[in-house]
């Protein structure tokens, strides 16, 4: 792959931010200590939670970093390698048009619905999330309809695909059936054959498979040069979310961090700004954080029996 000069910088620095190794920077906490730390935060509330890929694991999505997690088998493509390589491009909507209809088939779980109910309940004054998996507006939605506006998809959602060309923007679902019309048995067949489903919604397929596969084009422009509505490595976040986290950061008097390593700096960022302001940062997590040297509680355990223990102790 041939990248322009400027182009091959950014996709080396991606290269290095999907590498990075989050390993401890600090001693163990008191697992009862971090907890009450964390269940003070919540009673007095004004706390705003940012979550990653280890609050969706229990529905089935893997996350990134962890034991089991996605990058031990499966490198991200870069937003270069998707904006000017064709065949990557190609190999991605042959993978995504199989995984997605699985990843569009979970349901929110246990802790999806517990945030929704804290920020129903205003112990959560907003929620930012690093997954693109959709679960939390569901859990939102379900909960209290029109609610799902309340929170801030940092890296974008999967529902939607934008054309690179032209701008024009479509459904999943929509693009979805096109794709089915084009290459009608192929996502059953090779689901069949597929390994490893993605925090991103793609599966691992044999060359032979993607060769297979016929992608279809913008219904606008005509290119086929359709990219998912989400973050790539590499890609900046759009400055309208950027500043609708930096309201939310600047309202709240806490943060709390459920299920992410903070290794990508768009959501580690927010951890530095809070700390700098001199508003306390928690931390639940399965392993290491990079948020956890700036952290006052951290709680090293699994996210949803977390969230249930920290729900029957809000209740009593």
């Amino acid at each position: 792959m041939n990248l322009p000069t400027s182009a091959e910088r950014a996709h080396q620095a991606a290269l290095r931010s999907i590498a990075r190794v989050v390993t401890e920077t600090v001693p163990p906490q008191d697992p009862e200590k971090a907890r009450s730390g964390i269940l003070s935060l919540l009673h007095e509330g004004d706390v705003l939670c940012v979550t990653g890929a280890g609050v969706s694991t229990d529905s089935g999505i893997p996350d990134y970093r962890g034991p089991q997690g996605s990058l031990h088998r499966h490198r991200p493509m870069t937003y270069q390698e998707f904006q000017h390589d064709a065949a990557a491009r190609h190999r991605y909507w042959a993978r995504s048009f199989v995984g997605w209809r699985q990843m569009h088939g979970t349901a929110p779980n246990r802790s999806h619905e517990l945030l929704a109910q804290w920020q129903s309940r205003g112990m959560l004054t907003g929620l930012v999330t690093q997954n693109v998996d959709g679960l939390h507006r569901q859990a939102a939605e379900a909960l209290n309809p029109g609610t799902a506006e309340d929170i801030v998809t940092l890296h974008g959602d999967l529902d939607t695909v934008v054309c690179l060309v032209c701008g024009n923007s479509e459904h999943r679902p929509s693009l979805d059936v096109r794709l089915e019309e084009a290459n009608p048995g192929y996502a059953e067949a090779a689901w069949q054959a597929a390994e490893n489903i993605n925090p991103d919604g793609d599966v691992t397929l044999a060359d032979s498979w993607v060769q297979e596969f016929v992608m279809v084009s913008c219904r606008v422009c005509g290119s086929q040069k359709l990219k998912p509505d989400v973050v790539y490595f590499g890609e900046n976040v759009p400055a309208e979310r950027k500043a609708a986290v930096d309201r939310l950061t600047d309202q709240a008097s806490a943060l709390l961090v459920v299920g992410s390593s903070m290794a990508v700096m768009s959501g580690f960022k927010i951890a530095l700004t809070m700390h700098r302001a001199g508003k306390p940062v928690a931390v639940i997590n399965g392993g290491p954080s990079r948020a956890d040297a700036k952290a006052q509680w951290r709680w090293r355990t699994r996210i949803t029996p977390a969230l249930e223990e920290l729900e029957q102790l809000l209740s009593c």
